[in-house]
């Protein structure tokens, strides 16, 4: 399996009156800077062919956005990357097939601690993912077993890339 992790767009920042952490949306700037990263990173990443997301309203618009830049995927939501334990969303990959490419789109410090458990429990904080990044995770064993990193990039980076 490969896994591809995404941490959701810039969204109106919690504590905002009137909107419930669940609740907060996408910013108009996140919304299109993430387009741009999204194109970026439909030309270093292989179209998914599982995309699960948080229902969480910024990180279902992250991953429409993400769905839009690859083509021929649908986002699935999963409530374990909401609110869920790290236990519960590796519980939720290994349902997936093997040999799949799988994205998911969730939130910190959920996304970092994944990631901090895919590769032998390092320190999640080595992994602290910018709004809009993105990590590639290649799992011979499946999510269960031990993974190796193969790219970790912060969404400036993606931006350029889909302007060169």
């Amino acid at each position: 399996m490969r896994l591809l992790v995404i941490r959701h767009a810039s969204a109106v920042p919690a504590g905002t009156p009137g909107i419930a952490d669940d609740d907060r949306p996408l910013t108009a700037r996140g919304r299109s800077r993430f387009r741009r990263a999204a194109r970026g990173l439909a030309r270093i990443a292989h179209r998914p062919d599982v995309l699960l997301t948080s229902p969480l309203p910024r990180a279902s618009a992250t991953a429409a956005i993400a769905a839009k830049a690859f083509g021929q995927v649908e986002p699935t939501v999963a409530e374990a990357l909401a609110h869920g334990s790290l236990a519960e969303i590796v519980t939720l990959l290994g349902r997936q097939p093997t040999d799949a490419i799988v994205a998911v789109v969730g939130h910190e410090p959920t996304v970092s601690g994944l990631v901090a458990r895919l590769l032998g429990g390092g320190s999640p904080a080595a992994f602290a993912f910018k709004k809009g990044g993105a990590a590639l995770v290649d799992l011979p064993s499946g999510p269960r077993g031990s993974g190796s990193l193969v790219w970790f990039i912060k969404p400036r980076i993606l931006r350029r890339l889909a302007s060169s």
